[in-house]
């Protein structure tokens, strides 16, 4: 039998807390406690569950939690795994941002904030090497990486675009060109020989419940974003968040280092709403908190909305701002998660998908370092003919820590912020 609803209740709110370490961190505590400790799972099951995740927009490890959730308890059970996962870093982000608005202008605050500026820029070449080095299996694939890098650095195309090219690159290659674009398992299964749980059996698709699932959550989904254009106006800042986050909840493949150039190339350049120096500030912050990486959206709409705060106090409109960013970032997950979950459990071998996957991550190399390339660029110079050295110094001796010395995110954050403060203060 499967466990009792407190019983995963329990665990759900614990995993909120522990979750540090990004996608594959969290994935590895789920496999560690859903599937070798608590049995409450089989391996391949765990494993199909992340193949379907993985295709969704979004973050794939609170996906994987309100999935797993959801087998086990159905809907109620789905929405608390979802929800408690990000809750935590819901507070512990919103505080750091308040913390970073508020007395920013502190000098030993912004000593903090600006360590953490090259400890973000290695996270993120770091991220790029390490995916690439999964991903990049054949000259085709990594003919994609250069292209989306080109693409995004010097013609300003739309991450939306790309990822729907790259989609479209694997698909037709696994027909034409198999041995470029390799369609073999999205992840190996190891056997299992222990008993897991009994589950109750799966609930079925249907055109009724599909069409349930698409009315309320798209009624949750923009009720409020409505509501919001309704009593402030459409023109307002909080509106405009909605608007824009929930279009990024629907190209968020990748994970947060794929849609980031998104966002900072229309919040920061098109928008207006924050600076490239706050922007970079936001993922040093998000990386120090449990939870998806993606939280830094919710930053971005705090930092946005408290610049812009019209007829509001700057908190009372940072407040707003964060919350429907968060709104809108999240629910959607929901809804894709809801609607495909039926089919996980049959999702077996699926060739294309696979294929297409591959060549999307293989894109996604490209975008995140034009990301990693973008944040150097306006960190090191931050005004023209300027240099910021402790920044570059810094920059490369937090990459060697990474690379070399194998440091965790957590520490490194925590040298470059004391050095940071150190820096200002002597």
């Amino acid at each position: 039998m499967p466990p009792d609803f407190r019983t995963a209740l329990r665990f759900w709110w614990k995993l909120g807390w522990i979750s540090f370490g990004g996608p594959a961190g969290q994935i590895a505590i789920m496999h560690k406690e859903i599937v070798e400790e608590r049995r409450w799972l089989s391996d391949e099951h765990f494993l199909h569950a992340l193949n379907f995740t993985m295709l969704l927009p979004g973050p794939e490890a609170q996906q994987l939690a309100t999935y797993l959730g959801w087998r086990l308890h159905g809907a109620k059970g789905g929405i608390a795994a979802g929800t408690l996962f990000v809750l935590p870093s819901v507070f512990i982000l919103f505080a750091l941002s308040w913390l970073y608005m508020a007395g920013g202008h502190l000098e030993w605050i912004a000593g903090i904030f600006h360590g953490l500026v090259p400890a973000v820029i290695a996270i993120v070449f770091s991220a790029a090497k390490r995916i690439g080095g999964k991903a990049l299996k054949t000259p085709a694939l990594w003919l994609i990486a250069l292209f989306s890098l080109i693409a995004i650095r010097f013609f300003g195309v739309p991450f939306p675009m790309i990822i729907i090219a790259a989609a479209l690159i694997g698909w037709l290659g696994s027909k034409r060109l198999p041995r470029q674009f390799p369609a073999g398992k999205l992840h190996d299964a190891t056997h299992d020989t222990e008993p897991v749980v009994e589950l109750p059996p799966c609930p079925r698709a249907s055109l009724p419940r599909s069409l349930r699932i698409i009315t309320t959550c798209l009624t949750l989904w923009w009720l409020p974003v409505v509501a919001t254009g309704l009593l402030l106006g459409w023109k307002s800042i909080h509106f405009q968040e909605g608007i824009f986050f929930s279009k990024a909840a629907l190209v968020t493949f990748g994970g947060a280092y794929a849609v980031l150039p998104y966002v900072a190339q229309q919040a920061v350049e098109s928008h207006g709403w924050l600076s490239q120096s706050q922007m970079i500030t936001g993922l040093g912050l998000a990386e120090t908190t449990p939870g998806p990486l993606i939280m830094v959206l919710q930053f971005v709409g705090f930092v946005g909305a408290w610049q812009h705060p019209g007829a509001f106090s700057p908190l009372a409109s940072a407040a707003l701002g964060a919350s429907i960013t968060t709104w809108v970032t999240f629910l959607p997950c929901f809804l894709f998660v809801f609607l495909g979950a039926p089919h996980v459990e049959g999702l077996g071998e699926k060739p294309a998908l696979a294929a297409t996957l591959n060549a999307i991550t293989a894109a996604v190399v490209g975008v995140i370092l034009n990301l990693a390339l973008w944040f150097t660029w306006h960190a090191v110079r931050p005004d023209p003919g300027q240099i910021d050295y402790f920044v570059l110094t810094l920059a490369v001796g937090a990459w060697f820590a990474i690379e070399r010395l194998k440091l965790g995110v957590l520490p490194l954050l925590g040298i470059c912020a004391a050095l940071g403060l150190a820096h200002f203060v002597f």
